[in-house]
């Protein structure tokens, strides 16, 4: 059965409208505009409802590249938010980048909350964690809150510098960070013979590793999810494959980890949404994960 999830814990967190290639967003106390290529059908609030109800807005020629626009100019261009669900709650810095993100992908929540749920049922003694294109760190530092030995990997330093932020802001430590290729590192980690008990994938639909390395997500995913299983602990674990790109619909997902595992235990296919409160659902993306524990 394919699930539709979305995040069931934040308070930092609100969509508020979606719609005309837009997305009206309230992160903690500041309410964004920004566009969202998804959102191919008509708002729900009037135009005077978004004007009204937000601070900043993201212009600009493209989707991708453009200003902000405050309303005040003593808005701040960084700011804390904070996530908390059943088992672990941690702190975040946002940030307004001239890519229109702000160092959040919300509807990841959903991924947090089975990662720490995953690891505080594990029997496994501090289980180990493998975060590949871990981007600012969302889902490493929660599986650090919840007790795991947490590997970040990521090919840019800047975003690796701002993962380790979110660690100190949530008074954690020793996550082990990596700068490199995603797909280079797990080739060096099955040759040191190491296993994982949770490995998490979001890849990017195209890339580039620090040494100029090429990522196109249909080109290399399958050898990405056949080397990742040679990681996985076979008694307990869990994976997460996440994709945002257009392309790529659950079933792909779904068969990538049977074609690639072993075992597929506890199973999980569907798309992950944000609910507006506005009334509409805004997609935004497609998962796939498996788990398993020990039975004695």
């Amino acid at each position: 059965m394919i699930q539709l999830l979305t995040p069931q814990h934040w308070q930092d967190y609100e969509l508020i409208d979606c719609g005309d290639f837009e997305k009206l967003e309230r992160f903690g106390e500041i309410t964004l505009i920004r566009p969202e290529p998804q959102a191919v059908w008509a708002k729900q609030l009037p135009p005077s409802e978004w004007q009204k109800l937000h601070d900043i807005r993201f212009k600009g020629r493209s989707a991708t590249s453009g200003q902000w626009v405050k309303k005040n100019s003593k808005l701040p261009d960084r700011w804390h938010i904070t996530y908390k669900n059943n088992d672990v709650a941690i702190k975040l810095r946002l940030g307004l980048t001239s890519f229109k993100h702000v160092g959040l992908f919300p509807e990841q929540a959903v991924n947090w909350d089975y990662i720490s749920d995953s690891i505080q049922r594990f029997k496994t003694p501090k289980p180990k964690v493998l975060n590949l294109f871990a981007y600012t760190g969302g889902a490493s530092v929660i599986a650090k809150a919840a007790g795991a030995d947490t590997t970040h990997v990521d090919s840019i330093k800047q975003v690796v510098s701002w993962a380790n932020e979110n660690q100190e802001l949530s008074q954690l430590k020793d996550i082990r960070w990596v700068v490199e290729d995603a797909l280079k590192f797990v080739k060096r980690e099955i040759k040191r013979g190491k296993k994982y008990n949770g490995i998490i994938l979001d890849p990017p639909a195209y890339g580039h590793g620090p040494n100029g390395e090429k990522w196109k997500l249909e080109d290399h995913i399958l050898e990405m999810m056949q080397d990742v299983a040679q990681l996985l602990d076979e008694e307990e674990h869990f994976l997460i494959l996440n994709s945002y790109s257009l392309g790529f619909s659950s079933v792909i997902v779904e068969n990538l980890l049977k074609g690639s595992l072993k075992t597929t235990e506890n199973l999980e296919i569907g798309e992950l949404y944000l609910q507006a409160k506005a009334g509409n659902k805004l997609p935004l993306g497609v998962f796939g994960k498996v788990r398993k524990f020990k039975t004695t």
